[in-house]
């Protein structure tokens, strides 16, 4: 599989790359990493399954080039542009270049899905990118690629894999979980393209469930 991942110095994107070249069931998988200065990520330029792009998410012309030859693509930064340029420009590329399958990060909160209080503040503090994050998967909804949104809690550094999924119909379970656990989410849908296949899911800890605030 060739999977190319867009914004790939961000915190989630390095655990999945570095379990992706170090774990044996991974061991077919060619990475094409994306991001605006390719020397961040110089440690893994002599790698052999590694290829770095200088790539901006914004410009449609450096997105379609790290898009040629990809099975799939993770975009590991939230859209909060109220253009949705980020995700037009992956969604016009992947169609362009024949690419089957779409990862895309969100916000908690799209469908009003976060109950009680956490779930007032939640809206309080994302108010200013809910917009964006609504159309960015009704984009992806319609474009007619096979795509995972996946809606992320409020994150922390916790040396753990511990989460619970639900899906666009069901209450938000959690408040918070750890960017592990939203990595090995990615890595269960690399595994398998059909895992929550043409869904947006909510991924937390639920032992987080009830908290007024995030967990850190």
């Amino acid at each position: 599989m060739n999977l190319l991942i867009l914004a790939a110095n961000g915190q989630i994107a390095r655990i999945v790359e570095s379990r992706i070249l170090k774990e044996k069931q991974f061991a077919d998988v060619k990475l094409t990493l994306g991001l605006r200065k390719a020397k961040r990520l110089s440690n893994l330029q002599d790698n052999p399954r590694v290829t770095l792009m200088e790539t901006d998410l914004n410009d449609a012309a450096e997105v379609n080039r790290a898009m040629a030859g990809q099975d799939m693509v993770f975009t590991a930064v939230v859209d909060h542009d109220p253009q949705n340029t980020m995700t037009k420009n992956v969604i016009a590329a992947a169609k362009a270049n024949g690419t089957k399958r779409i990862i895309s990060t969100s916000l908690l909160g799209i469908y009003d899905e976060v109950p009680g209080e956490f779930g007032r503040w939640n809206h309080q503090m994302v108010d200013r990118g809910l917009s964006a994050a609504i159309n960015a998967d009704k984009l992806l909804a319609q474009s007619g690629i096979t795509y995972t949104t996946l809606r992320l809690p409020w994150l922390n550094d916790r040396n753990e894999v511990k989460y619970a999924i639900t899906t666009r119909n069901e209450p938000y379970n959690g408040v918070s979980g750890s960017r592990q656990s939203i990595a090995d989410v990615v890595l269960r849908i690399v595994a398998d393209p059909t895992f929550a296949a043409n869904d947006s899911i909510g991924i937390a800890d639920p032992a987080t469930q009830g908290q007024d605030r995030p967990v850190y």
